[in-house]
């Protein structure tokens, strides 16, 4: 099986928490720099909250509706996406999803993949606490010849045991994999249930035959702030801190987590909000407005293709610590695929720079030999705002894919429009018909494995028309 091993490298050397902990100043700051503090670190800080929120719900809440499975178990989903699934924003309805949130403290796990057919796309995006893509396997990584790999986590000391194909380093403890699985239609389900339940995970001690190592320390997991608190509430750096606990630093970090620590933010420190004074409350909330504002601007960058998903999502290496980036990318649409995997032109704007709203008709028009470049398969999925979550409708249809190809009516040159609206837009054309919400709206396209073309800028993603 050929693979690419770029992502097998050892995890850079950890900070000590006492060496953090000592640089916490014992006079609090003026309000200005609190207001700065506060800033820095709630863009820092809210991606991996909003994924800690995620994860929880997964892997901790076993009373709650998107309860998966304990840690370090996966969970199939034998379907897609849904306007009922709600805890992750923009999720893709392409492909059956299964999941396993690992805890590594203990010892590595092993992740086996079985061989699947060729011409089946699949991939396993390993995503750590910062929510940075720091691995992958898969169609496009690895190949579809099955393999055998082990996930260590940053305490972890030891080298590639016999039967592991290659050893993946976390910088952090608890950690994501996210499986997609393609799916070629309603009649194709069964064969994707075979596949999933050939995913496997065990700690490294069972796959060896020996005995467990001693078990972690229990973990008193926060009940998290709701999606709507997080993009509010300070306490959000309370749950930041206890994330941060299981996140070795980053030797890149020392020093922004010595000034966060002077707000009692940062790993051992704690985040007193009720103790300080108004002006530093006031400073405090001012911070958190000012990160939005911030977003919201790195946000319009991102509507007006003055950057694109590509530059949001990736490792740590590739985002060189762009925080803000990783923000937006947390809120455009978190656990995001690095380019390489997949990338995802936004349609937040029609031809003439107005936001879409399902009061208007849209179409978008892929000219003859004009459909997206992949290796894979390609999408356009519906999303109401501002939650970002599929769109409820009449016909049951949440995106327009490649596979559907077949199924779609092709204009007299060979092209094929889309028509992206709340209605109906007639017999005629319903084949075609992406429904919208009747306020507003945005269309997220998704290339997987993407061409060349698509990477460099050749191919380019067509504008929506608005149809008064």
């Amino acid at each position: 099986m050929k693979m690419h091993l770029s992502f097998v490298r050892r995890a850079a050397p950890v900070v000590a928490l006492s060496i953090l902990a000592a640089t916490a100043s014992a006079q609090p700051p003026g309000a200005a720099e609190a207001r700065a503090i506060a800033k820095k670190a709630y863009v820092y800080g809210f991606p991996m909250v909003d994924s800690y929120r995620i994860q929880y719900a997964y892997n901790v809440d076993r009373s709650g509706p998107e309860f998966k499975a304990p840690w370090n178990e996966i969970a199939s989903t034998a379907r897609v996406f849904t306007p009922a699934d709600t805890t992750i924003q923009t999720p893709n309805s392409d492909t059956p999803y299964s999941f396993i949130g690992m805890d590594l403290r203990a010892e590595p796990i092993v992740l086996t993949i079985p061989p699947i057919e060729k011409g089946r796309y699949f991939s396993v995006q390993l995503i750590d606490a910062y929510t940075f893509n720091f691995a992958y396997l898969g169609s496009r990584a690895t190949g579809n010849g099955g393999g055998t790999y082990m996930v260590a986590g940053p305490g972890w000391k030891g080298g590639k045991p016999a039967g592991i194909d290659a050893v993946i380093r976390s910088e952090t403890q608890l950690i994501n994999a996210i499986y997609r699985t393609q799916l070629f239609g309603p009649d194709d389900l069964e064969k994707v249930k075979k596949i999933q339940a050939g995913y496997k995970a065990q700690p490294l001690s069972a796959f060896l035959g020996k005995p467990a190592p001693a078990a972690a320390p229990a973990l008193a997991f926060p009940k998290p702030l709701g999606a709507q608190d997080e993009r509010s509430s300070p306490e959000l750096f309370s749950t930041l801190n206890f994330i941060l606990g299981l996140s070795p630093v980053n030797p890149s970090e020392k020093a922004l987590m010595a000034r966060f620590a002077k707000l009692g933010i940062g790993p051992g420190q704690r985040f007193d909000f009720a103790a300080l004074s108004p002006e530093l409350k006031q400073a405090v909330r001012d911070g958190i407005a000012d990160a939005w504002k911030s977003n919201e601007a790195t946000k319009q960058r991102l509507d007006t293709h003055q950057i694109s998903s590509g530059d949001l999502f990736g490792t740590r290496a590739f985002l060189k610590n762009n925080y803000q980036y990783r923000m937006t990318a947390a809120v455009a649409g978190i656990y995001g695929n690095s380019k390489d995997e997949a990338i995802y032109p936004v349609l937040a704007l029609d031809s003439k720079g107005r936001r879409l709203d399902g009061s208007h008709a849209y179409t978008l028009r892929f000219a003859p030999g004009q459909l997206p470049p992949v290796h894979a398969f390609w999408s356009v999925t519906m999303y109401r705002m501002p939650e970002s979550l599929l769109v409820a409708n009449p016909i049951h249809r949440y995106l327009v894919n490649s596979p559907m190809l077949p199924q779609l009516k092709k204009d007299a040159d060979g092209g094929v429009t889309l028509h992206l609206q709340n209605a109906s837009p007639g017999a005629e054309r319903e084949s075609n018909w992406l429904p919208a919400p009747s306020g507003p709206f945005v269309a997220a396209m998704r290339l997987y494995w993407p061409k060349q073309e698509a990477l460099n800028g050749k191919w380019k993603a067509p504008q929506l028309q608005r149809v008064d």
